[in-house]
C-alpha cells in the first residue's frame, strides 16, 4: 500500500487476477524433403546484364549476389560489345558467388561491362530450417520446379500446401530419407515450438516414420503427422489393396498412431518442368487443407470432405465398396466424387484400443487445448500454492474452454456439460504440495465428425378419404 500524505483522490492500477489464455495455432507446417547435394538446376541464363562502366583507370568489378557454374564456356562478359572472356579472370567466394570480375586492362572510359553467365542453384545447408511465408520464399532456398524425381516431390508438396490455404510452413533439407532420425529431428525440428503438423512428401520408410511419430507424441507431445502412401500399391501389376490391411505381412501402412494421419492415393498434377501431369503424394497438400479448415471454421472439423486444389486426377479410383475395407484400417481416402476430388476420410492411425482417439480432429484439438492451456498458465509457475491460486487457474482455464465451447469445439448445451476444471484441496494434498506441485484436473467432450449419415426412409400409405 503507498503512502498518502495529501488528501485527494487516488487512482491506482491493480493487475488482473484473470490472465486469458491465448489459442495457440495449430497450422504452421514443417517439411522435410530430400534435395541431393550436387543438385544441378539451371534457371534462365542472365543475358547482357550490365555490372558497371569502365573509367579507364578501374580493373576490378564486384559481381556479388549471383551463383553461378564454374565450369568453362559457363560465362561471357564484353567491353563495349566486344568479347572479352580471355581477358576476364573471375573470383569465387566460399558459397560459389563471384565476387570480382578482373580485367588484364582497364576498360576504356564509359564502356559498358555486360556479362552473360549460367546460374547455378546451391541448396541450403542439410539440416538448415527454414521459414517459407509464400511459396517464391520456398524457391529462393530449395529450388523451382525441376525433373530431379526427389527434389521435386517436396517442390510439389509445398506448392500444394499454399495452394490449398496454407500461410506458414518450416522447410528443411537432408540428403537421403535414411538422415531422417529421432536424433536429427531432436536437434533441427523439435526447438521451433510453433510447428503443429509434420511431413516428410513421398518418404514411406518405416524407419523414418517411425521416428516421426516418436518426435510427435513423445519428443514434442504437440504435433501431428501425415503419411503418403507409395506411389504404386500392386501384385502382379494390378491394384491390391491388401497390402493397406494389417493382416497382411506385406503391409505397406504406418504403425498405430493417434498422433498421425495416413492417406492414399497419390494425386496427379501438372509439373510446369516437365510440362506433363504427374503424380505426386498428397501430404503437401494436405496440410495446406488442415490450415484451410483450421483457419475458417477451427481445429475442431474434420480436415474432410473438401477438395484438393490443384489435383486433376487420382493414381487409383477408389470406389465406396473398397474404401469399406479401407476405413477401418485408418486409411483416409482421396476419391473422385462427382468430379471433385475430395478428401473422404477423417482418421488417425490409432490402434483399436484407442477408439476415443480414431478421429484427427479429436487428437488435433486435444493438442490444442493442451498446447494453448501450457502456454498461458506459465504466470502460475514459482505462485504461492494456496487455494487462492487454485481458484484462480480455475477461473483461467474455465474463461477459455468457455470461449472454445461457443466456437463449437465442445459438446454440451451449456460450459457445465462440455467441460470441467478441478482444483482442489482433494486433487492438491499436502503430500502433492510438499514436492510443490499443483495439480489440476480437465475433462472436455470433444465433438466428433458425422462419419456416417443415416437417413431410414419408410413408405407411407396416403390416405384415400383426403
Amino acid at each position: 500500500m503507498p503512502e498518502y500524505l495529501a488528501p485527494g483522490v487516488y487512482v491506482e492500477e491493480i493487475p488482473s487476477a484473470i490472465k486469458a489464455i491465448a489459442g495457440v495455432s495449430t497450422s504452421v507446417a514443417g517439411f522435410i524433403g530430400v534435395v541431393p547435394e550436387d543438385l544441378n538446376l539451371p534457371l534462365t541464363p542472365v543475358v547482357n546484364q550490365e555490372i558497371g562502366k569502365g573509367d579507364g583507370n578501374k580493373i576490378q568489378f564486384t559481381l556479388g549476389n549471383y551463383k553461378v557454374k564454374t565450369e568453362p564456356n559457363s560465362y561471357q562478359f564484353s567491353v563495349g560489345g566486344e568479347d572479352t572472356t580471355a581477358t576476364a579472370t573471375l573470383s569465387f567466394d566460399d558459397a560459389k558467388r563471384i565476387s570480382l570480375v578482373t580485367f588484364t586492362a582497364p576498360p576504356a572510359e564509359n564502356a559498358v561491362i555486360n556479362g552473360s553467365y549460367q546460374p547455378l542453384f546451391l541448396p541450403v545447408a542439410v539440416g538448415a530450417v527454414k521459414l517459407c511465408t509464400n511459396f517464391s520464399e520456398f524457391k529462393k532456398f530449395f529450388g523451382d520446379f525441376s525433373t530431379n524425381t526427389d527434389q521435386r516431390l517436396l517442390v510439389h508438396a509445398v506448392y500444394g500446401f499454399f495452394n490449398n490455404g496454407g500461410s506458414r510452413c518450416y522447410v528443411m533439407r537432408v540428403n537421403q530419407a535414411a538422415d531422417i532420425t529421432v536424433e536429427f529431428l531432436e536437434r533441427t525440428f523439435e526447438p521451433i515450438d510453433e510447428i503443429a503438423i509434420v511431413a516428410a512428401p513421398g518418404i514411406v520408410q518405416a524407419n523414418v516414420r517411425d521416428a516421426i511419430i516418436i518426435h510427435c507424441r513423445q519428443k514434442t507431445q504437440d504435433r501431428f503427422a501425415i503419411f503418403d502412401s507409395p506411389e504404386t500399391v500392386e501384385s502382379d501389376g494390378n491394384l491390391d489393396l491388401t497390402k493397406l490391411s494389417r493382416s497382411n505381412t506385406a503391409n505397406v501402412l504406418p504403425n498405430n498412431s493417434d498422433y498421425a494421419a495416413f492417406y492414399f492415393p497419390w494425386i496427379e498434377v501438372f509439373d510446369p518442368a516437365t510440362k506433363t501431369n504427374i503424380y505426386v503424394p498428397p501430404s503437401g497438400h494436405l496440410a495446406g487443407i488442415y490450415a484451410r479448415v483450421d483457419t475458417a471454421i477451427g481445429v475442431h472439423k474434420a480436415p474432410a470432405n473438401e477438395v484438393i486444389l490443384g489435383a486433376l486426377g487420382l493414381k487409383y479410383n477408389i470406389s465406396k465398396a473398397q474404401q469399406q475395407g479401407l476405413n477401418p484400417q485408418g486409411v483416409n481416402c482421396i476419391r473422385n466424387l462427382n468430379g471433385n476430388f475430395l478428401v473422404w476420410g477423417a482418421r488417425t492411425i490409432a490402434e483399436d484400443t484407442k477408439q476415443d482417439l480414431k478421429y484427427i480432429n479429436v487428437r488435433r484439438t486435444l493438442l490444442y487445448l493442451r498446447e494453448s492451456i501450457d502456454e498461458g498458465t506459465q504466470w502460475v509457475v514459482f505462485e504461492p500454492n494456496t487455494p487462492d491460486l487454485w481458484k484462480r487457474i480455475i477461473r483461467n482455464v474455465s474463461d477459455f474452454l468457455t470461449v472454445v465451447w461457443r466456437s463449437g469445439a465442445l459438446f454440451g448445451n451449456t460450459p457445465q456439460e462440455a467441460f470441467y476444471v478441478k482444483c482442489d484441496a482433494e486433487k492438491n494434498p499436502p503430500e502433492e504440495r510438499e514436492l510443490g506441485r499443483v495439480i489440476t484436473e480437465i475433462g472436455v467432450a470433444i465433438v466428433r465428425p458425422a462419419e456416417f449419415v443415416i437417413f431410414r426412409i419408410s413408405q407411407i400409405t396416403a390416405n384415400t378419404s383426403s
